[in-house]
């Protein structure tokens, strides 16, 4: 226990606890608002929330609507798809310390505990999505369902692999540094406005080397490829496939790397 095995026998380890991993998942997906009178319906019940009230603020008093088709749309697939890459950010800062006991006592491949809660985050996004569904299609203006919605799942699932280098890489660092779940909260902030939740990024920077930067933001991509196909009937083109993927298979093998190297010294302090 506290030792770094080889890479490859660790990554055996912890095929050996898939079932763990799955379960734990399983488990903890819905049971974080049971204590609450309207239960799980928080689930989709905050995003909606939010979707109003940034509708109202910046819809309708700051205009940030105006030259956008489907606005209402445009927003619900923003803060939906927003949220579920947070949730990934903010649990992994905070996920080695909550389990200090279990990784002290026990021995058994860290890197199964930020996996459970990246399959937990996973699982707790179906109702989500299925509301993103009905939402779409039944708040005016509203869409069609077309061919094309039939790549979304290609999209959520390149977002999943991406949150996976997320929740990894903050694991480690959360671990060592667990001031930095302070500074998460301001680091979120700073992504939403650069990733375009509730305005066109072409209407504020329109060319250089700053609309560069910010299109070339993961989760910026993940939004304007999740909106082309759900709300526009149109394919993404190559470029954005092929960035999208880069960020998808990068940071997941990084940050499964990085938070391998930290291994011994999780649950040591």
């Amino acid at each position: 226990m506290g030792q770094r095995p080889t890479l490859s026998s660790y990554l055996r380890q912890l095929w050996r606890r898939r079932h763990f991993i799955t379960a734990e998942a399983r488990a903890k997906a819905f049971s974080g608002n049971r204590d609450m009178l309207l239960g799980n319906l928080w689930l989709i019940g905050v995003p909606i929330l939010q979707g109003l009230a940034y509708y109202l603020i910046f819809g309708l008093i700051l205009r940030t609507s105006r030259g956008i088709e489907n606005f209402t749309g445009f927003l619900l697939v923003g803060i939906f798809l927003f949220r579920f890459t947070m949730a990934s950010l903010q649990q992994g800062i905070v996920v080695m310390s909550q389990n200090r006991g279990m990784t002290s006592a026990f021995s058994f491949p860290r890197a199964a505990v930020p996996l459970s809660v990246l399959l937990r985050e996973t699982l707790s996004m179906l109702p989500v999505l299925a509301t993103l569904v009905l939402l779409l299609l039944t708040v005016p203006p509203g869409t069609q369902v077309t061919w094309t919605w039939a790549l979304f799942p290609l999209v959520f699932g390149l977002q999943v692999l991406f949150n996976t280098g997320i929740i990894m890489y903050t694991a480690r660092l959360g671990s060592a540094l667990p001031d930095l779940r302070h500074v998460v909260a301001f680091v979120g902030r700073m992504w939403f406005y650069m990733s375009g939740v509730f305005f066109s990024l072409d209407r504020f920077v329109s060319e250089g080397v700053w609309l560069s930067v910010l299109q070339a933001n993961p989760l910026y991509m993940v939004l304007d490829m999740s909106r082309d196909l759900l709300l526009y009937d149109t394919v993404p083109d190559t470029s954005s496939w092929l960035f999208l993927s880069l960020w998808a298979v990068i940071t997941p093998l990084l940050g499964f790397w990085y938070f391998w190297q930290g291994e011994e010294t999780y649950g040591q302090h």
